[in-house]
């Protein structure tokens, strides 16, 4: 099997993460997406870095996992949360060290932020793969639970 790299995104991996985030969303929560809010919402990040950034994992220069980073300011920390999002591993490279080595990744240049003062991420309840899997890479649940309030924007 050849090396799995990591690389951040870019404007022509558009395709692969409106993808992945169907995927996503229709394997974790039933749900589908608006594919021109989709597509629209990761142009925007692409091009507005201090808001955060994507990571795509390779084998053999094809696509084969992603996630989203964004920033979230703490008055009380006085730094940066490295906010992990929108993770997709296809299901045939699941279980193969993928999403650990976007995660290390994350780790690596949050490291090098002055600002950063941890990493987080929200999980689906019932996901209890992905919990034993973040489990394992260190993190542990908080206390906190979080809570929506949807607003209508028109388009």
């Amino acid at each position: 099997m050849s090396e799995i790299t990591i690389r951040r995104a870019v404007h022509t991996d558009i395709p692969f993460l409106i993808e992945s985030n169907q995927a996503m969303a229709t394997e974790t929560e039933d749900l589908g997406l608006n594919i021109q809010a989709l597509g629209k919402g990761i142009a925007y990040l692409m091009t507005h870095a201090a808001e955060g950034f994507y990571l795509i994992a390779e084998q053999n220069r094809i696509s084969i996992g992603t996630l989203m980073v964004t920033f979230e300011w703490s008055d009380w920390r006085n730094g940066r949360f490295w906010w992990i999002q929108s993770v997709f591993v296809p299901i045939t490279h699941r279980r193969k060290g993928v999403y650990n080595l976007m995660h290390n990744a994350v780790r690596q240049l949050a490291l090098q932020d002055p600002q950063a003062c941890g990493i987080r991420l929200y999980v689906e309840h019932n996901n209890q793969p992905a919990i034993g899997t973040y489990l394992k890479m260190g993190m542990a649940e908080t206390h906190y639970r979080l809570y929506e309030e949807p607003l209508k924007r028109p388009d």
